[in-house]
């Protein structure tokens, strides 16, 4: 197992629809491994396969909070199949952009179907964190980032701030 570099905003990467796993290989169950090694190196409850420049369809999760024993998940071609109405906020960060957090609106509860990390279809009911995480990583999937649910003025200023971060890396 490695522990991989996550791209981080405004990488173009980032904006990339990910690719279904044709099989789950070995090469994939690797990637996996890795994928949590770098997650709770970060540390960070979800990591979605395009952050460490991946573009599969493909994330790992663990919400398993303080003391809890970690509750490792895995989803390959995960597909939503049913959203509540009911909506929750939760302040959302991620490791793709780091330092920054927000809060971000979406439903309370999902269902999803996915592949575990053997290939076993499987289909899980998620709520809380869970829901929140699955959209927030599936979203990865599709090209998407939490920032893409904020107004556009605050989409823009963060934009702009990590644009000039990195020029002033690229320089520095």
């Amino acid at each position: 197992m490695s522990i991989h570099t996550i791209i981080q905003l405004p990488d173009s990467r980032l904006r990339e629809v990910s690719k279904p796993v044709v099989a789950v290989t070995d090469e994939i169950q690797t990637l996996v491994d890795d994928m949590f090694e770098t997650m709770y190196a970060a540390p960070g409850v979800g990591l979605a396969a395009i952050q460490i420049g991946m573009p599969l369809r493909i994330f790992v999760a663990d919400v398993a909070k303080g003391e809890e024993p970690p509750q490792p998940l895995t989803f390959i071609n995960p597909e939503i199949t049913w959203s509540s109405e009911a909506l929750t906020e939760y302040e959302e960060g991620c490791l793709s952009i780091p330092e920054y957090q927000d809060l971000v609106q979406r439903p309370a509860e999902v269902k999803i179907r996915f592949l575990d990390r053997h290939g076993v279809q499987q289909e899980m009911h998620c709520s809380g964190l869970l829901a929140t995480c699955v959209q927030h990583e599936l979203d990865h999937l599709n090209g998407v980032l939490f920032i893409d649910h904020l107004s556009r003025l605050k989409r823009e200023r963060l934009l702009k701030r990590f644009a000039k971060a990195r020029r002033l890396k690229e320089v520095g």
